[in-house]
């Protein structure tokens, strides 16, 4: 069973730093595009930022120059760094990975459960 396992988020005064964390659990035959996601109350849920296997990461425009993606493909995981945290920036934060669970099936979506991350002013 393939699984997204986030760690992180929490409360942080605005100007502070948080590491979020996602690990895919199981054993996928592949992986492709990996992903931070979230989701303030009564919005849509956004892309922050996106990796492919290689390179470096895709950003929102509000996160530019604030938010680091990584991905350590041998370990399946990805993090992202946020410096600089602003109080529009609270929202519950979703990791998403496109995986193939076995040689026989396509690339799906999967989401892992969401981290609150709250940032006051």
């Amino acid at each position: 069973q393939v699984q997204l396992v986030e760690s992180g988020g929490g409360f942080v005064q605005a100007g502070g730093s948080l590491r979020l964390s996602c690990s895919v659990s199981g054993s996928p035959w592949d992986i492709d595009t990996m992903a931070w996601y979230r989701q303030a109350p009564g919005k849509s849920r956004d892309l922050v930022a996106e990796i492919g296997r290689v390179g470096r990461g895709n950003y929102a425009d509000s996160v530019k120059g604030r938010f680091t993606i990584s991905r350590d493909n041998a370990k399946r995981t990805i993090e992202i760094q946020m410096d600089s945290l602003k109080p529009e920036d609270t929202a519950v934060y979703y990791c998403y990975a496109s995986i193939r669970a076995s040689v026989w099936k396509p690339f799906l979506p999967y989401w892992g459960q969401g981290t609150q991350v709250t940032v006051s002013s």
